[in-house]
């Protein structure tokens, strides 16, 4: 099955439980300083999974998809691409069950996948960082439910959910906190769905100094007011950017509510998403905005 066509949504141009353990961080490649830009283009991509149910078939789809993705994030001028939870396979938690069929592909990844290359390829030639969900095998085999981050050099770096709900328990071993990238020099914390409900987590972030909270997430059809709550409250009470890629279609949780985009430091939502397939925003980041908050100029 081809990927499919996403859709876009207009760039927008922005003027603007238990406690955690200390975030993992991303470094930069030996020798380089991070410049301090004063803008941060990111893409939020709101993500429909294709093959829904098939399992490890799925991931090699869904990469060739993702590619696409990112190469048209690219000529919108993004250095920052983020999807979903999960966006490898959707929100398929029953694919991930046992072993699987011998000789089948499996859903689970690891370090040296090659399904991951041609991820690895297009980030190392667009010089973007793309976060991605997968369903992760550590080398001791440990599961995780993690977001990728596939660097401007190639390298992938695995961080993990914190706070696993449901059906999760069963499969997944939690995280220790937020992981840290650092692009730009705009220090970007990393969560994933339900690690935007507690607030410890987001304040994890911005002990270890945040600029922006980026949320891959599965929020669906009844979950409106939960999203945005939990978007502006991580935002304002931290004075940092907010991001959030939403699975996009139907999921085994129910049809997605959409809603993927950008929240101020203010709190206030500045660009969402239309509908409630696969959509793409670009938005800009204005550090300016971040030292109007927190030099104490803006309430």
């Amino acid at each position: 099955m081809p990927p499919q066509a996403p859709m876009h949504l207009s760039a927008q141009h922005l003027d603007s439980s238990p406690s955690e353990a200390m975030p993992v961080e991303t470094k930069p490649r030996p020798g380089e300083e991070p410049s301090a830009a004063a803008t941060l283009l990111a893409a939020v991509v709101q993500y429909e999974a294709l093959l829904p149910g098939v399992g490890g078939e799925a991931v090699e789809a869904n990469v060739a998809a993702h590619v696409a993705l990112v190469e048209q994030a690219h000529a919108r001028g993004a250095r920052l691409v983020l999807f979903p939870e999960l966006s490898l396979t959707g929100y398929e938690l029953g694919v991930l069950e046992g072993t699987g069929p011998s000789g089948r592909p499996s859903p689970w990844l690891s370090d040296g996948d090659t399904r991951l290359q041609p991820l690895r390829d297009v980030c190392a030639r667009t010089q973007t960082t793309a976060i991605i969900g997968a369903a992760w095998r550590e080398a001791d085999q440990t599961p995780r439910l993690a977001s990728l981050i596939i660097g401007p050099d190639g390298t992938v770096k695995a961080v993990f959910k914190t706070h696993l709900h449901g059906a999760e328990r069963e499969l997944f071993v939690r995280g220790s906190g937020p992981g840290i990238v650092d692009i730009d020099g705009w220090r970007v914390a990393l969560a994933v769905c339900a690690d935007a409900a507690y607030p410890t987590h987001a304040g994890a972030a911005a002990e270890a100094k945040a600029d922006v909270y980026a949320v891959s997430a599965l929020y669906s059809s009844g979950d409106e007011l939960r999203l945005g709550l939990h978007m502006g409250a991580r935002s304002m009470d931290h004075r940092i950017f907010g991001l959030l890629a939403n699975l996009g279609g139907q999921t085994p949780l129910g049809a997605s509510c959409g809603l993927s985009g950008a929240w101020g430091p203010d709190g206030a939502a500045l660009a969402q998403a239309a509908g409630t397939g696969t959509e793409v925003a670009v938005v800009a980041l204005d550090r300016s905005r971040l030292h109007a908050y927190r030099s104490g100029g803006e309430a």
